[in-house]
């Protein structure tokens, strides 16, 4: 897979993150992208061929090996990145969808913007922001139990018994390096926690800074201006003053 296009295509989403998404990209593609393709597949590439049980039974060790890694952790760790890394076109697409807009608006009015600045947060494009949050933090999340029900837990047995059918008996079967595996697994689960963290940090911060203004705008409007009590004041006494002589009148 040409993980460099993907990367090219979803890093034009940097330069609209907080500080809490530009790590969020940094840790994706330098600390689960690049470790993905340069080690971890190299590291779980023998786990078929290698994957040895104490029998000669036909067929038995190809069902004890499905029984045990019921699906690859490579492909796995594959489809992880390409759902986590998705959500961030939705940005890029609705910033598309702005300047595309904004440009029309141009052309009608004369000059005039529609959008001061298409790829500023505010408005639908912060709800689309928080939404692509919402997804790359449920996508790993799904994941890492997807791997934690598959296993049984983050952990490689050296040893798996296995006595399924058309084995004669219950057989040991042996997989490959486990220890250098687990370390790889170990490593990939921490790096999707930490990029989950940073997204519920994100999805704070931005909720934050959106409370906060609201907070200033209400502020704002709940300021009273001292000349305009001056002159309701002046005009209460007026209409008191009137029906006084009102009422000296009758």
């Amino acid at each position: 897979m040409n993980w460099s296009g993907l990367e090219s295509l979803v890093s034009g989403v940097n330069k609209y993150s907080t500080a809490f998404g530009r790590i969020w990209l940094s840790m994706v593609f330098v600390f689960r992208v690049l470790v993905f393709v340069v080690a971890a597949q190299r590291v779980w590439g023998d786990e078929n061929k290698d994957f040895v049980c104490n029998t000669k039974q036909p067929g038995c060790t190809n069902v004890c090996y499905d029984h045990i890694f019921p699906i690859s952790h490579i492909r796995l760790w594959a489809l992880q990145l390409i759902f986590v890394t998705c959500p961030s076109l939705m940005v890029i697409a609705h910033v598309k969808y702005r300047e595309g807009k904004d440009r029309k608006y141009v052309e009608v009015h004369q000059g005039s913007h529609l959008y001061a600045n298409p790829g500023k947060k505010r408005g639908g494009l912060w709800w689309t922001y928080l939404l692509s949050l919402i997804f790359k933090a449920g996508f790993d999340s799904s994941f890492l139990y997807i791997l934690y029900r598959i296993y049984h837990g983050y952990n490689l047995d050296r040893l798996s018994k296995c006595s399924l059918s058309p084995c004669p008996n219950t057989v040991d079967c042996f997989i490959s390096r486990p220890t250098e595996k687990k370390i790889f697994m170990v490593f990939m689960v921490v790096t999707s926690a930490v990029c989950i963290l940073m997204c519920i940090l994100e999805m704070i911060y931005l909720i934050g800074k959106r409370i906060s203004k609201m907070k200033n705008v209400r502020n704002e409007n709940q300021r009273v201006d001292p000349t305009l009590t001056e002159s309701q004041l002046s005009l209460n006494k007026r209409e008191k003053t009137k029906e006084r002589q009102k009422t000296t009148v009758l």
